[in-house]
């Protein structure tokens, strides 16, 4: 399910980099990427749909129809011609957002109740690898098609093929337990939460740091081409950082076993808003590869993070579908302008400095509202009250 979901909205930059050249010459850059914004926001902010629906033992169907409309959004993509962006905006922002977002906070919610809370965050981060081993495999397809002599339609009709396929294999492989029916309605927990200054400020620090973090991931191909660096390296610019993501997302459970959730997730916004900010050095292949390592490695380990400190701030699992479900209401409005804001900031002069700036300040001042929970937290224990609402940041 990450592979298919995540996996494919971190590709968007191939669709990014093909749209501005070839496919829709007569929208800028900051147009095209509301696709990608649009996608990521509702696969996200969905949840608040699939998280109460999962509390109530929906999870089997919430997976047949998300793969359902995911499959079908992309089949129907390869049917857009040149220039119809507002059918593809509809079919690829729309459709599949829907569709990604009914299946992404089940599909790992479902892990916690299998696993003890020791093991919990070692397996989701294991669990939510698939999302950078997906992300190496689309864009390398999608280039390999897009750009070769298969075409748009069917190089989008093999790649839903493809999609559809392993959305099948997960959709029949997965298991749930039967889940105790949630103690309070969905209403009860959003009070809760709103009470809650440790929820608060992981909500709005996530929420400020997603607006900059996607800045690398849509526009990083698209900055290797217009610096004049070999088209077909620029090509694998996505590969190289989805790679390291994926090392990154398999030792999230042993960084976070040693230093903590929390921790970790503060570690790891702050190295990412520093390479953001450093893209504004990119000039050739050498500082591509280091960037995108860098980048790629630490957004991994981010990425993997985002659920497990949910979990820790939830005291009574059953209300976990409905917790996840609020915080990524607001973060995706983070991802939803994010994309275009700096589309909009590059404009046709493509001002990646300016770009790059905004998007690694922004996402600073997101990782300073983690450092701000530490010192919460530190601050009730040392004043002896209970610190966290379960588990250990």
């Amino acid at each position: 399910m990450q592979f298919c979901g995540f996996g494919y909205i971190s590709s968007f930059g191939v669709y990014q980099d093909y749209y501005t050249r070839v496919y829709m010459t007569n929208y800028p850059p900051s147009a095209i990427s509301w696709i990608g914004a649009l996608t990521s926001f509702l696969t996200v902010n969905v949840t608040l749909i699939s998280g109460p629906l999962y509390d109530r033992g929906w999870f089997y169907r919430l997976m047949i129809v998300g793969s359902l409309l995911q499959s079908l959004s992309l089949f129907a993509l390869s049917f857009t011609k040149p220039g119809q962006f507002y059918l593809a905006f509809m079919v690829q922002g729309v459709v599949a957002g829907f569709g990604m977002g009914l299946t992404y906070a089940p599909s790992i919610a479902v892990v916690s109740q299998h696993f003890s809370s020791r093991k919990r965050t070692l397996v989701m981060s294991l669990v939510t690898s698939g999302t950078p081993l997906g992300s190496m495999i689309h864009p390398i397809m999608l280039n390999r098609l897009l750009n070769g002599t298969v075409g748009f339609a069917k190089g989008v009709r093999a790649s839903a093929g493809f999609v559809s396929a392993l959305l099948l294999i997960a959709c029949l492989s997965v298991r749930t337990r039967e889940l105790p029916a949630p103690t309070v309605g969905y209403t009860v927990v959003a009070r809760k939460c709103s009470r809650e200054v440790l929820f608060v400020l992981m909500t709005v620090g996530s929420t400020l740091f997603q607006i900059g973090f996607y800045f690398p991931l849509f526009y990083l191909q698209l900055d290797s081409t217009k610096h004049g660096l070999d088209i077909n390296f620029s090509f694998y610019s996505l590969v190289i950082m989805n790679a390291a993501c994926f090392i990154g997302r398999c030792m999230t459970g042993t960084i976070a076993a040693y230093m903590g959730v929390l921790n970790s997730t503060i570690a790891s916004t702050v190295a990412c808003s520093a390479i953001i900010i450093s893209m504004i050095a990119l000039r050739d292949t050498t500082s591509v590869v280091v960037l995108g390592l860098a980048y790629g490695y630490f957004s991994g380990v981010f990425i993997a993070l985002i659920v497990p400190l949910v979990t820790v701030l939830t005291p009574d699992l059953s209300e976990l579908g409905a917790r996840m479900g609020i915080c990524f209401t607001f973060t995706a409005f983070g991802g939803l302008l994010g994309g275009p804001i700096s589309g909009a900031l590059l404009g046709s002069q493509y001002k990646w400095w300016l770009a790059s700036l905004f998007s690694g300040l922004v996402s600073l001042v997101g990782s300073l509202i983690f450092m701000v929970m530490r010192l919460v937290i530190y601050h009730r224990r040392i004043n002896g009250s209970p610190s966290i609402a379960g588990g250990d940041t």
